[in-house]
C-alpha cells in the first residue's frame, strides 16, 4: 500500500498523518463553526420559504452573492412576530450551525424582524393586493350598520385608555350594553387574539345565557406600524370579513390604516368615533321624535279642516232632506193604502188556483190511476215469466243446433259451457224479474196505504158525516138551505133526505124515512 509522507507528499510506510472518520470531520465542523459564530444577526431578503409536513420552516436568506439556508424548527414558530415572505427583507436572529448529513452550514433563526418600515409597507401592499383580488374589499360585502343596536361587543384592552374613552362616549349618546373581550393589542399575540375574539363573539348563540352582540368594535390607540402591525396579519383580516356580526375598525389614529380598515363593514378614525358610528344622540332622537309628533299633529288639524271646508261646500250642493224624501213618501203613503186589497185579492185569486189543482188529486181519481197501474204491473208480470222462458227457449235452440253442426269434442264442450251459463243467467233474470216485480208490488202496496188513511172515508168512521145538497157538497148553512134535496154518507151508507126549507115548513108532519 502507498503511503504520503507529511513533509514530501509521497507515499510511504514513514507517514504521520492522522486519520479522521466523516463523523469526526462533520462534528469538529460543527463546533468551530458555532464557537466562532455563536448568536448572530443576519439582514437579507427571504428566498424560497418550504413549511414541511412536520411543521417546520424552511427558507433561505440571500443578498445579491449568496445564499444562506435557514430553519426555524416547530417549536419556534410560535415566537416568530412576523412570519418570513418571499421578497421580503428582515433581519433574522439565530445561531449558525452546520447540517452534517448534506454537508451544509445553515441559520436556525429564533427572531424575524422586517428591516425597516420599507419592509413592512412592502409586505403590507403586498397582502392588500393579495386580499383584494379575491374581493374581500368589495363594496358589496359591506352589511349595513344597525341604527340603534341593543348589545356592543368591544375587541381590545381591557386596561388602556380606548375603553374608557368608547364606555364615556357610548354613556353621553345613548347608554347601551357593552360586552368586552380582550385582548393583546400589540406584540406577537395579537393577532391570533383578534381573530380568536371576532370569532368568539361570531359563535355566540342569538338568546343565549351570553348576548350576541349586534355590532362590534375592534379598537386601539395610535402607534408606529410595528405596534399596529398585529392588524395588518392576513388572520385577522380573514377573520373580520367572515364575521356575520357589522364591523367597526378603529385601530390608530385618522392617518393610520391597517388590513381590517379595509375589510370591515365601517372605518372610523378614533375609537371615539367608532362608538359615535355605532349608537345616535339620544336627545337628538327625542328632538326628532317630539318635532315629527307636533309636525304630524299640525298636518292633521290642517287635513281635518280642508276635509270640513270640503264636506261644507258638498252639503250646499245637496237638495234638502224635505225634497229627498217626500217622494219615498207619497210612494209609501199609496203603497200602504192599496196593499190590504192587493193581499186579498192574491189570496182569493191563489184559493181559487188551489181549488182547481185539489180537483185533480180527488180521492176516486187517485183510486182509479192506481188500479190502471195496478194491472198493468200485474199484466207485465203475467207476460215476463213466459218471455223469459221462449227467450230462453230460442237461445237454447240456437245453441242446439251450433252443438250439432260442429262436431269437434272441444268445441261440443265449450257449447255445453256456454248452455251452462245460459242456463244460471236465466235463472238469475228470473230471480231478477221476481225480486223486481215484488219491490213494485210493495211500493204500490205502500202508496196505496198512504191513499187509505188520506181517504176521507176513513174520517166518516170517527162520526163525522158529509153533506151534499143536490150532488154537490154543502159546506155551509146557507148552501144547504138552498138545496131542494140533501144527502148525508155515513161510514156505513148515505141517506137522503127533504130540504131543509121544506123541513122548516112542514115540520109538524114530517116525512117518512126522513131524520128531521
Amino acid at each position: 500500500m502507498d503511503l504520503i509522507d507529511d513533509e514530501s507528499g509521497q507515499t510511504g510506510p514513514g507517514s504521520n498523518a492522522p486519520e479522521y472518520s466523516v463523523s469526526e470531520i462533520s462534528g469538529a465542523i460543527r463546533k468551530t463553526l458555532e464557537d466562532a459564530f455563536g448568536r448572530i444577526r443576519v439582514r437579507g431578503e427571504v428566498g424560497r420559504v418550504f413549511r414541511a409536513r412536520s411543521g417546520h420552516l424552511y427558507f433561505d436568506i440571500k443578498d445579491d452573492r449568496s445564499v444562506l439556508a435557514s430553519v426555524s424548527w416547530k417549536g419556534q414558530l410560535s415566537s416568530l412576530t412576523v412570519l418570513p415572505e418571499e421578497g421580503m427583507e428582515i433581519v433574522a436572529t439565530g445561531r449558525l450551525t452546520t447540517f452534517g448529513s448534506q454537508s451544509k452550514y445553515q441559520l436556525n433563526v429564533e427572531q424575524i424582524e422586517p428591516a425597516g418600515a420599507g419592509a413592512l409597507m412592502a409586505l403590507l401592499e403586498k397582502r392588500k393586493k393579495q386580499l383584494e383580488a379575491e374581493g374581500l374589499f368589495a363594496p358589496e360585502r359591506k352589511r349595513q350598520l344597525p341604527f340603534l343596536p341593543e348589545v356592543i361587543g368591544v375587541v381590545t384592552s381591557p386596561s388602556g385608555a380606548v375603553i374608557r374613552d368608547i364606555l364615556h362616549r357610548l354613556r353621553d349618546r345613548f347608554p347601551r350594553k357593552v360586552l368586552v373581550w380582550p385582548v393583546a393589542v400589540q406584540g406577537r399575540d395579537c393577532a391570533a387574539q383578534v381573530a380568536a375574539a371576532i370569532k368568539g363573539f361570531n359563535s355566540l348563540a342569538p338568546g343565549g345565557a351570553l348576548p350576541r352582540p349586534d355590532v362590534l368594535i375592534v379598537a386601539r390607540g395610535g402607534g408606529s406600524i410595528e405596534d399596529l402591525w398585529g392588524f395588518n396579519e392576513e388572520i385577522v383580516a380573514r377573520a373580520a370579513a367572515a364575521s356575520q356580526i357589522p364591523l367597526i375598525s378603529a385601530v390608530g389614529h385618522e392617518t393610520d390604516t391597517t388590513l381590517i380598515d379595509y375589510v370591515s363593514d365601517r372605518r372610523a378614525p378614533t375609537p371615539t368615533a367608532a362608538a359615535e358610528i355605532a349608537v345616535p344622540v339620544r336627545l337628538d332622537l327625542l328632538a326628532h321624535i317630539e318635532g315629527q309628533g307636533a309636525r304630524l299633529s299640525s298636518a292633521l288639524a290642517r287635513g281635518m279642516s280642508r276635509r270640513g271646508e270640503r264636506l261644507r261646500d258638498l252639503s250646499r250642493a245637496l237638495p234638502r232632506a224635505e225634497a229627498l224624501l217626500s217622494g219615498p213618501r207619497q210612494r209609501l203613503d199609496h203603497a200602504s193604502r192599496t196593499l190590504p186589497a192587493a193581499l186579498r185579492s192574491g189570496v182569493q185569486a191563489r184559493h181559487i188556483e188551489f181549488a182547481r189543482r185539489a180537483s185533480l188529486f180527488r180521492p176516486q181519481v187517485l183510486f182509479d190511476r192506481l188500479g190502471l197501474a195496478r194491472e198493468r204491473l200485474a199484466a207485465r208480470a203475467d207476460r215476463l215469466g213466459p218471455a223469459l222462458n221462449r227467450r230462453a227457449e230460442r237461445a237454447r235452440g240456437r245453441f242446439d243446433s251450433a252443438a250439432r253442426v260442429v262436431t269437434p269434442v272441444p268445441v261440443r264442450h265449450r257449447i255445453g259451457r256456454e248452455r251452462r251459463t245460459l242456463d244460471a243467467l236465466s235463472a238469475r233474470l228470473a230471480v231478477a224479474a221476481l225480486s223486481q216485480q215484488r219491490r213494485r208490488r210493495d211500493k204500490l202496496a205502500a202508496f196505496a196505504r198512504i191513499l187509505q188513511s188520506l181517504n176521507y172515508e176513513e174520517t166518516l168512521k170517527r162520526g163525522f158525516v158529509v153533506v151534499r145538497g143536490d150532488g154537490e157538497v154543502v159546506t155551509d148553512r146557507a148552501a144547504a138551505e138552498r138545496a131542494r134535496a140533501l144527502e148525508l154518507q155515513f161510514h156505513d151508507g148515505r141517506l137522503k133526505i127533504g130540504g131543509v126549507a121544506k123541513q122548516t115548513r112542514a115540520k109538524d108532519t114530517p116525512d117518512q124515512g126522513s131524520l128531521f
